[in-house]
């Protein structure tokens, strides 16, 4: 017990046990500071910087932007512009899935890889047809006495409000005869009209140019989107007078005829209908005579 006692008192008479430090010119030894010091001090000053230093390196990597130069942490502009980035990425993930598939159906159209559906005659014209039958057009008294006023208003009136309801019409690309007609079975999904050389070729239908390019097998061939999902396409020109994302209107030349490509064997024009990606006859609403 008494040796325990004793190592205590040892223990702190060492911490409280005091030195000088002493500063000195080394030239003159002249004595330039001193400092009364004990261990005790020593561990407390040493403790409170070492506490302080923590301290304010934390709060200068919270509060500042010196965390940006350290590993692990990022700044907030540099999180908004990822956020940004993961958005844009996404939308452009979508739309090349878009485009894709929209490629996709070019391809169809100019390999001819499609599977057997049958298409309706009429279903382009009955998307924007009212059926007449299903309706019912008796007409209310409500109805009886405005259409009577009216006509009172309007008995002398020259002039007729009243317009035609033509959903569209698709102009002939070329006049000629028909070498070789439509056949769905012999995969062959087109009329091909002859035609001499250097023949204007016209635009079905007002639209947009989506491919004007030479292809090996077909010549220049340039195809149109039309509205309600339909494509025009022209095979074997001789040129090409319209490019890739230009409008173009109903009967505007875009091409003139020839014999272009290795499936050509004569001056013609190569012509296709195309529907939501599947092809019809183009005789059904065109007449080339």
């Amino acid at each position: 017990m008494s040796e325990n006692k004793k190592k205590s008192k040892k223990f702190k008479k060492k911490l409280l046990h005091k030195y000088r430090l002493v500063i000195l010119n080394e030239d003159t030894f002249e004595e330039r500071l001193s400092f009364k010091l004990t261990r005790l001090n020593v561990f407390v000053v040493m403790s409170l910087s070492s506490i302080l230093l923590i301290a304010g390196t934390t709060l200068l990597i919270a509060f500042t932007s010196l965390r940006e130069y350290i590993p692990g942490y990022s700044s907030t502009a540099l999180k908004k512009q990822a956020v940004q980035l993961t958005y844009r990425t996404d939308s452009l993930q979508q739309a090349i899935a878009v485009n894709e598939r929209y490629y996709a159906s070019i391809k169809k159209v100019l390999q001819g890889e499609i599977s057997s559906v049958d298409f309706n005659r009429d279903s382009i014209l009955e998307e924007a047809r009212i059926n007449v039958s299903e309706i019912n057009l008796s007409p209310s008294r409500e109805d009886s006495l405005l259409r009577e006023k009216i006509a009172k208003e309007d008995k002398y009136n020259l002039f007729e409000t009243a317009t035609s309801k033509i959903n569209f019409v698709l102009f002939p690309p070329v006049t000629g005869t028909i070498s070789e007609s439509y056949n769905f079975e012999e995969k062959h999904y087109a009329v091909d009209i002859i035609v001499e050389r250097n023949t204007p070729v016209k635009a079905t239908a007002d639209g947009t140019i989506i491919f004007a390019e030479w292809t090996v097998e077909t010549g220049n061939v340039i195809i149109i989107e039309h509205n309600n999902g339909l494509i025009s396409v022209y095979k074997h020109n001789a040129t090409l007078t319209k490019s890739q994302g230009e409008l173009v209107k109903s009967g505007e030349v875009i091409a003139t005829s020839g014999n272009t490509g290795e499936l050509s064997s004569g001056p013609h024009l190569h012509f296709e209908l195309w529907k939501d990606g599947y092809p019809i006859n183009p005789t059904n609403f065109i007449d080339f005579n």
